[in-house]
């Protein structure tokens, strides 16, 4: 399809006004509204674009918006890591503690322990988030690009970065899966038997 800017537009209305003699039928009529209509719908657009501040979104939001996340992925290694140590104590005094109770504080270093897993979920699940926000913060630059030169073409959309090579170790885990969309114990536990 052709590139269609707004005087590109403009020209072919003209043009097909121009083409028609005589009194316009209802259907003419109509077509000619609906092209008005598009036009200044075309029209509002860029108005609402150009009062966006796009140029704020790459050079300040975004930036920003990642930069957080990556604070909250450290501060909570950070924690971990300390809930980490207190368990390392606990499990040296869980040694001077009678049988009965010495088991109660296994079990709940042991809970402790497979909780402090989220941190490693949380920051995959934000790698997530911020590879999202690096691929729209390249569109929304193509888009700015192609409205402040409309005569270019627009570049290819492409990833933030390239995506790295996939083994086949790479192509199994996917990560953290939102709720009901990972795959469920019963494939899991179907995958299983089939091995039998």
């Amino acid at each position: 399809m052709p590139d269609m800017n707004p005087d590109a537009i403009e020209k072919a209305v003209r043009q097909v006004l121009g083409s028609l003699t005589g009194d316009m039928t209802s259907t003419e009529a109509s077509l000619l509204a609906e092209l008005e209509a598009l036009g200044r719908e075309v029209q509002r657009a860029k108005s609402d674009i150009a009062s966006m501040r796009v140029d704020d979104i790459n050079a300040s939001h975004i930036p920003r918006a990642t930069d957080e996340l990556d604070a909250v992925v450290e501060h909570t290694a950070n924690a971990t890591n300390e809930i980490l140590d207190v368990c390392e104590g606990l499990e040296t005094m869980q040694l001077r503690l009678p049988t009965a109770e010495a088991d109660k504080l296994g079990i709940a270093i042991t809970r402790i322990y497979e909780a402090c897993s989220f941190q490693d979920i949380t920051g995959q699940r934000i790698g997530k988030v911020v590879s999202a926000l690096k691929a729209i913060e390249a569109r929304v630059a193509a888009v700015t690009a192609r409205f402040a030169n409309p005569s270019e073409p627009l570049p290819p959309l492409e990833d933030a970065k390239p995506a790295p090579p996939v083994t086949e170790g790479r192509a199994l885990a996917n990560g953290p899966q939102m709720p009901g969309l990972g795959t469920s114990q019963a494939d899991i536990d179907k995958l299983l038997a089939s091995f039998d």
